[in-house]
């Protein structure tokens, strides 16, 4: 169980056991999709350790200033989450620092919003210095117009002379300044983990190797597959954002050629704004990569929707125009009609089971064919002082035929398209 001091869940400190899920349905939202939202945010509260008691989901047509939910809903809210003993009510929106106070005063008992359940999470599993840096910057700014409500208890108390503003009054204002700094010092801390980042990726394209990053939706088994590809032992747990820092690997495929792989962090709906931009640096790996291999859950009924989510995402950083290659993982968890029914829908999509191993050969052997259509074949002609250009050749590609003449080195061999440019005057006329 998580004890959720001040700082987290608003003016109380209890140990937080049960909690009542509001979900929302707006207008321009399907019941459907309130309904998955709500899902997943259970899964979202179970990995924090609390139990859900109780969920509903209320249509909003007109937000509520105060309460965002309408009076009739608010007090139908308030009932039930007393009637369940709840200790805590979760909205599956976004509530404004003011709508939390008032649901706080309103219900006597912790009120937290989902983007405040998310943040709660990725302290949780941040591991890496860097992956720490960006959740305590998304939790300042989380934390920052907040403020007021943990100062709320000395608004009565006034200072000794006519006109002097109170103590909370001045106690806000002191830790909003804290709050400020500290958050201008973790911006200039990531600035130089960010240029890190760049220059290991500046290294990596040196060496060079062909790279794909492994993306999709949280809990879909990235860091699993990578495992079972690279022969590694990355941390992996059947738990949402049970890693959050980008792992890249070295996968040896059956043709001899070497691919870097990259897992990123997982996607979800409503992920908060102020945490893609906090992990923008950790998704900007896929707008390096050669091709994106999109990893999805084929167990999960809602499955569609992740493939869905995940392109969205792509698209939001600017990788939409690379290429892409579908994976369905987890067939093992599901009947041999249901699969034989999705394999009828998406024909082109792989089909593996990372934890068991089935359809790891036939992956690898798409991932050759998919660097294939990436290549292309060429004669090269080096004289005996390019010793440098001929080993990036040679690491880069495939060499199928070394010559050795009077005049230099002729070289056949299968390079990615992308570096034919870079050595396109010693391409043989």
């Amino acid at each position: 169980m998580k004890n959720k001091k001040d700082e987290a869940a608003g003016l109380f400190s209890n140990m937080i056991n049960m909690a009542f899920l509001v979900g929302i349905k707006l207008d321009d939202e399907s019941r459907d999709d309130a309904e998955y939202s709500v899902l997943e945010l259970e899964r979202l509260v179970e990995t924090m350790g609390i139990e859900t008691v109780g969920t509903e989901i209320f249509p909003v047509r007109k937000r509520n200033a105060a309460l965002f939910i309408g009076k009739g809903n608010s007090e139908e809210i308030k009932q039930l989450a007393e009637n369940y003993k709840a200790d805590c009510i979760i909205f599956d929106h976004d509530l404004t620092p003011a709508q939390q106070r008032n649901w706080e005063a309103y219900t006597n008992i912790c009120v937290l919003d989902r983007q405040e359940v998310i943040i709660d999470i990725f302290a949780g599993r941040a591991q890496t210095r860097e992956a720490k840096l960006q959740v305590e910057l998304a939790k300042l700014e989380y934390k920052l117009p907040r403020i007021k409500s943990a100062w709320s208890h000395l608004s009565r108390q006034k200072g000794g002379n006519k006109g002097t503003r109170d103590a909370g009054e001045k106690q806000i204002e002191l830790d909003k300044r804290i709050v400020v700094a500290r958050i201008a010092k973790l911006k200039k801390e990531l600035e130089k983990v960010r240029n890190s980042r760049t220059n290991m990726r500046k290294q990596r394209v040196q060496i060079p190797l062909p790279t794909c990053s492994i993306i999709g939706y949280t809990n879909a088994g990235k860091s699993s597959l990578l495992n079972n590809l690279a022969k590694a032992d990355i941390f992996a747990e059947d738990k949402l954002f049970a890693t959050l820092d980008p792992t890249t690997k070295s996968v040896k495929l059956g043709n001899g050629t070497e691919l870097l792989m990259t897992d990123t962090v997982g996607f979800i709906q409503k992920l908060p704004h102020n945490l893609v931009d906090a992990f923008k640096s950790t998704l900007e790996e896929t707008l390096f990569a050669d091709f994106l291999l999109i990893l999805i859950d084929i167990s999960d009924p809602w499955f569609e929707l992740h493939i869905q989510t995940t392109e969205n995402v792509i698209n939001e950083i600017g990788a939409g125009d690379t290429r892409k290659l579908y994976v369905f993982n987890k067939i093992d968890a599901i009947s041999c009609e249901e699969l034989a029914e999705i394999k009828e829908t998406y024909p082109d999509f792989s089909y593996i089971s990372a934890k068991s191993g089935v359809g790891i050969a036939e992956l690898k052997t798409t991932l050759e064919n998919t660097l294939a259509e990436s290549y292309e074949n060429e004669t090269f002609c080096f004289n005996y002082n390019q010793q440098k250009e001929l080993i990036e050749i040679k690491k880069e590609g495939i060499i199928e035929n070394e010559e050795y003449t009077e005049d230099g080195i002729v070289l056949k061999a299968s390079v990615p398209k992308r570096i034919i440019g870079k050595y396109k005057d010693l391409i043989k006329k």
